[in-house]
C-alpha cells in the first residue's frame, strides 16, 4: 500500500489513545506528543524524500512506517520509526551510529529533535519468539560478541542510570528488606569492578531481535547504556517466562540460559546471574512503586531461582 501525494501518515488511533496517558520524561507529554505525531511524521517523510509503502507497526513508544525513497526506481526498502522523546530513547542514534550495522539494525539517518530514525527494513514478522529456546539464546549471545564494542563517551553510564533506582529501593517498605540489601550491596560491588565500559543494548529479548538478509538475526530498539557486558542477560529471563516452569525446573531453565547465552557471548556466567539479580531487584522496584502485584509475585520468583 503506497499512499497517495498527501494522503495519511494516520498512527492508529487505538494505540494514540494508550500513549497520550504517558507523563512527560524530560519532553512532552504523552498526550501532547500525540497530537504532533503525524505532523512530525510528514515533515520526516518531505524532508526524506519519502512515500510510505505498507500499514504502520506500533511498538511501546513509537510508531514505524514502511517508506521507499520518492521517485527512485531501486530505492532499498527502509523504515521510518518516529517515537515519543523519553530518556530510555534518547540515545538510540547514538548506539546505532556507533554498530554502524554491526550485529543491528543500520541507521540510515536520524532527527533527534523529532524523536525519528530513518532505518534498514528487516522482517518484522520474524522474530526470536518462536525460535527453540536455546537456538534463540545463542543467536543473541552471537549478537552481543558484535554490540559489545568500546563505549563512545557520550552514552550515559550504567552507574548514573542505577543509582537513582537503587536510592529509592532502599526507602521502599513494601520490598523484603534481605531484598534491598541483597539488591543494593551487590550492585555497589559489580559497579566497582575495574573494566572499561562497553556499549549495552540493555533490552536485548527474543522480541527485539528480527530476521535479516544479511543477519540472519539482527538487534533493533536499544536502550543504551555504558557498562558491563554482563549486565545485558536479564531480558532473556523476563521474556518467554511462562517457558521457564516453576519449583526446580525454572532454577534449571534459568541456569541453561544464562549458560547458553554467556557460551556464544564469551561472557562469564557467575557474573551475569549476579547482574541478573540485581536487574530483578530494579523490576521489584518498578512493580512495588506501580502496585503491580503479578509483576512483583514474578520478579521475586525469578530471584529466587538465580539465588537458589
Amino acid at each position: 500500500m503506497t499512499l497517495a501525494p498527501g494522503a495519511g501518515p494516520h498512527a492508529p488511533r487505538e494505540w494514540l489513545t494508550w500513549i497520550s496517558r504517558l507523563p512527560a520524561e524530560g519532553g512532552p507529554s504523552g498526550a501532547d506528543w500525540a497530537r504532533s505525531v503525524d505532523r512530525l511524521t510528514r515533515e520526516c517523510l518531505d524532508e526524506w524524500d519519502l512515500v510510505i509503502d505498507g500499514e504502520p507497526m506500533t511498538g511501546w513508544t513509537a510508531v514505524v512506517y514502511p517508506v521507499l525513497r520518492r521517485d527512485v526506481e531501486t530505492s532499498e526498502p527502509l523504515v521510518l520509526k518516529v517515537g515519543w522523546p523519553h530518556v530510555e530513547s534518547a540515545q538510540e542514534h547514538l548506539a546505532l551510529r556507533a554498530w554502524d550495522g554491526r550485529g543491528a539494525v543500520h541507521l540510515v539517518a536520524a532527527d533527534p529533535a523529532r524523536g525519528a530514525l530513518l532505518l534498514e527494513r528487516l522482517d518484522a514478522s520474524r522474530d526470536l519468539m518462536a525460535v527453540e529456546i536455546d537456538e534463540a539464546c545463542a543467536n543473541v549471545g552471537g549478537l552481543c560478541r558484535d554490540l559489545h564494542v568500546p563505549a563512545p563517551p557520550t552514552i550515559r553510564p550504567l552507574t548514573a542510570y542505577l543509582n537513582p533506582y537503587l536510592a529509592r529501593m532502599a526507602e521502599r517498605t513494601d520490598i523484603p528488606r534481605r531484598v534491598i540489601a541483597r539488591v543494593t550491596g551487590l550492585a555497589r560491588e559489580l559497579l566497582a569492578e575495574p573494566g572499561a565500559p562497553v556499549l549495552l543494548h540493555t533490552d536485548l529479548h527474543f522480541e527485539n531481535v528480527l530476521a535479516a538478509e544479511r543477519g540472519p538475526w539482527l538487534a533493533i530498539d536499544p536502550k543504551p547504556l555504558a557498562g558491563p557486558a554482563g549486565y545485558e542477560l536479564h531480558p532473556l529471563l523476563r521474556n518467554r517466562f511462562d517457558e521457564l516452569g516453576t519449583g526446580s525446573a525454572m532454577r534449571w531453565s534459568v541456569r541453561q540460559r544464562l549458560e547458553v547465552t554467556c557460551q556464544a557471548a564469551g561472557l562469564d556466567e557467575e557474573v551475569a546471574r549476579l547482574w541478573c539479580i540485581v536487574r530483578c531487584g530494579i523490576e521489584i522496584l518498578w512493580a512495588a512503586e506501580d502496585q503491580d502485584r503479578a509483576e512483583l509475585s514474578k520478579n521475586l520468583t525469578l530471584l529466587k531461582a538465580l539465588e537458589d
